[in-house]
């Protein structure tokens, strides 16, 4: 089954013009959206995961900064292959490869972010404008799939903010099932307006490293705030000693 779901996906792939998509990428400050890219029968399973990992959501509420829902890399690797298999395919890693110039690799099994869905399901759910700063020593890149879209919601994103020889490009995207969005963590600044009511908006974001080390301090301020704006203390502190495909 998830042979299938491999091939399908590379078989999305082959149908890009890989040269243009890195061009597009390189010409918007290390950012692209790729509408629709999975096609609705892959989208399907995953979709199929999100309602089996459902009950695991921990919600978080920061005031000023995000309120929304969120189920951690552990969690997805006992529960969703499919997922799982995506985060993990060759093909897919080397898209990002030839589109970001750099060897780029998953994060490492004790990073609850690494891999990981997350749900806007109550009237208000959003996240304040941010860059998806890193603490590994290495860059690292951030790619958002969209998989439940029944909302107003949209994913604003400004180019060039960090740029000061160009002026600021402001995008508001619909994050359509299927719909793939790449960008380095370090350069965009980006939110998601609120969700409005009898609204739903979920969303898979995967991370991928050039270097997988990270010093021990760092490390525990990043699960510090895993713990506290995304997946709760239990989830960041007792994740399992073995991860199934890890």
């Amino acid at each position: 089954m998830l042979d299938s779901l491999r091939d399908e996906v590379t078989r999305a792939i082959a149908r890009l013009d890989v040269g243009a998509v890195r061009a597009r990428y390189w010409a918007q400050n290390e950012f692209v959206c790729l509408e629709r890219f999975l096609p609705r029968s892959v989208v399907d399973r995953f979709v199929e995961e999100v309602e089996r990992v459902r009950p695991s959501i921990h919600r978080n509420y920061i005031p000023k900064h995000k309120k929304g829902g969120s189920v951690s890399y552990y969690t997805l690797a006992a529960a969703a292959p499919a997922i799982l298999a995506l985060y993990r395919t060759s093909a897919f890693i080397d898209l990002l490869v030839r589109v970001t110039g750099r060897r780029v690799m998953p994060c490492p099994d004790s990073d609850p972010h690494a891999c990981a869905l997350y749900f806007y399901t109550e009237p208000g759910d959003h996240i304040g404008f941010h860059y998806d700063t890193s603490y590994y020593r290495g860059t690292r890149y951030t790619v958002l799939l969209g998989l439940v879209e029944r909302s107003s919601s949209r994913l604003v994103a400004q180019l060039f903010k960090d740029d000061p020889s160009r002026a600021p490009v402001e995008l508001r995207l619909q994050t359509h099932p299927g719909t793939l969005v790449l960008f380095n963590g370090d350069t965009l600044w980006h939110a998601i307006t609120p969700l409005g009511q009898d609204e739903e908006r979920v969303s898979l974001t995967m991370e991928y490293v050039t270097d997988p080390t990270m010093r021990p301090l760092k490390r525990f301020v990043s699960n510090m705030k895993d713990a506290i704006a995304y997946f709760g203390f239990r989830a960041v502190f007792r994740r399992p000693s073995r991860l199934p495909g890890g």
